[in-house]
């Protein structure tokens, strides 16, 4: 598995054409379409905008569910206002579940306390996540999106090559260094034949609430030009928004404003 490209067409191996690479769910668990968060960098907000997306998709009326993959880093938990310990029963480990009925799993939810460091080499964190496909009981899930460190290492691999991804969605914000960094997040989705759903552009601009006039904080990003240089849409331009860090915070990102996210949820 480990030289596994995910890419059965151009494997080798007699005794592997035929076999599906990917793991195979527990089962107690349907789940229909997996979505992978990513960025190629830290900071843009990725978490929390796959924890806005995941409440977008939730209010639609679908069964939804969140991964957290990024171990070392572990944020879903503190936003959705989840503490305390996961549980198990014969059906396997029971994610935790939200105010509104979002599934979650995090290592946050296996540690004795939460601020607890994660101090492990890849090859464990890549057996947790794959731990936490295979051994959560998550029950019927129309959608589960998985939020994924930054960059384009151990994790994203593992994902990519265990877990049947329907598709990516790529977080980014509107600095000078978007081509770059966007660019190799996308070059790894292609490589490993992952669709790329679009580009969200975080922090794109912020309205004065005095005159509603738009200021380009971070400038007029280069997020347009990437997008038509690799033929994807940008889904969406979120705002620099106070109140949605101050509810993520508050473990109520459930109650943010999910209106923006509309789009992106329709093109799912």
């Amino acid at each position: 598995m480990s030289s596994c490209s995910g890419n059965c067409s151009s494997c080798s191996s007699s005794d592997c054409k035929d076999r599906d690479p990917h793991l195979k769910q527990n089962e107690f668990s349907d789940i229909k379409k997996i979505y992978a968060v990513v960025s190629g960098k830290g900071g843009v907000g990725k978490s929390s905008v796959t924890a806005m997306l995941a409440s977008a998709m939730q209010a639609r009326g679908k069964q939804v569910a969140v991964l957290d993959a990024d171990i070392t880093g572990p944020s879903i938990p503190k936003m959705f206002g989840i503490e305390g310990r996961a549980e198990a029963d014969a059906s396997g480990i029971i994610p935790a579940v939200s105010r509104t009925g979002i599934r979650i799993m995090s290592i946050n939810l296996l540690l004795e306390s939460q601020d607890a460091p994660v101090i492990w080499r890849g090859p464990v964190i890549s057996g947790v996540i794959q731990q936490f496909f295979t051994d959560v009981a998550w029950g019927d899930v129309d959608y589960m999106f998985v939020d994924m460190p930054p960059g384009t290492g151990d994790v994203p691999l593992t994902v990519f090559q265990s877990l049947k991804v329907d598709g990516i969605i790529v977080v980014t914000t509107p600095q000078d260094l978007v081509g770059l960094i966007v660019s190799k997040a996308i070059n790894m989705a292609s490589m490993m034949n992952v669709p790329i759903v679009g580009i969200v552009e975080n922090m794109s601009y912020f309205t004065c609430p005095d005159c509603d006039k738009k200021h380009y904080i971070f400038g007029e990003g280069k997020t347009d030009e990437v997008a038509e240089k690799f033929g994807i849409p940008v889904l969406a331009k979120l705002p620099i928004d106070t109140k949605t860090p101050a509810l993520a915070d508050k473990g109520a990102i459930e109650l943010a404003d999910i209106d923006a996210f509309g789009d992106i949820a329709a093109a799912l």
